[in-house]
């Protein structure tokens, strides 16, 4: 989730986004490390919307705070759509990252699928900004995958874990860091059908969802 501030004097739509993490795993290195993938995978295009019939530059700014033992109530009773909130912790429920539906600002990582380069935290933004998976995921022939491509997409040798690997085998799909943000992805945002309110409007949606640890729920 994030709030769109339209700039008509500069010329410059920008989505701000926050990503507070908590749970036992978070720490501020982290947060950064999330905000610093989002803001980087998500400018990489360069792109430009067209609103009104005015072309204005696109920009992500983010960033990240660690608050390890939040207030739940500060997660649920939240109103200002910048704010994301994530738990983050070493065992999760599925061994995977998760957020809490298509356009949203809540959700759960597990710690392992934060390394450096992972693209798991810009793909999970991607959800919280309302983008879905693609329905094709056999994109062999198509190059570099976007970032909306989840794991188990067939893709190209040069992008599975192991290029020498049979389609579909131990190996042979999608290694989720060669995923890329990439024009097609931003024109899916549908950024331009926004409705300003003195030159904002929300991303996304209020979840508001604070995560229990799921240690405790095996």
């Amino acid at each position: 989730m994030g709030e769109a501030e339209l700039d008509t004097v500069k010329g410059t739509l920008t989505i701000h986004a926050e990503f507070i993490i908590y749970g036992h795993a978070a720490t501020s290195e982290i947060a950064e490390a999330i905000a610093d993938e989002v803001r980087e995978m998500w400018n990489a295009p360069r792109a430009q919307i067209t609103i009104g019939g005015r072309p204005y530059e696109l920009r992500f700014m983010t960033s990240g705070a660690c608050i390890p033992d939040i207030d739940p109530m500060t997660v649920i009773s939240n109103v200002d759509p910048r704010k994301n909130f994530f738990r983050v912790e070493t065992f999760a429920i599925g061994n995977i990252s998760f957020v809490d539906g298509l356009g949203c600002n809540t959700g759960y990582f597990k710690l392992e699928n934060l390394y450096k380069g992972s693209t798991t935290a810009a793909h999970e933004f991607g959800h919280t900004i309302g983008l879905n998976h693609p329905v094709e995921l056999d994109i062999r022939g198509k190059g570099q995958p976007g970032i909306m491509y989840p794991r188990g997409t067939w893709v190209d040798p040069p992008y599975q874990y192991d290029s020498t690997a049979q389609p579909g085998a131990p190996g042979g799909t999608m290694h989720p860091m060669h995923r890329r943000v990439n024009l097609e992805d931003i024109v899916a945002l549908s950024l331009s059908r926004l409705n300003f309110a003195d030159g904002k409007a929300i991303v996304g949606a209020f979840t508001n969802v604070w995560h229990e640890d799921h240690a405790g729920m095996q």
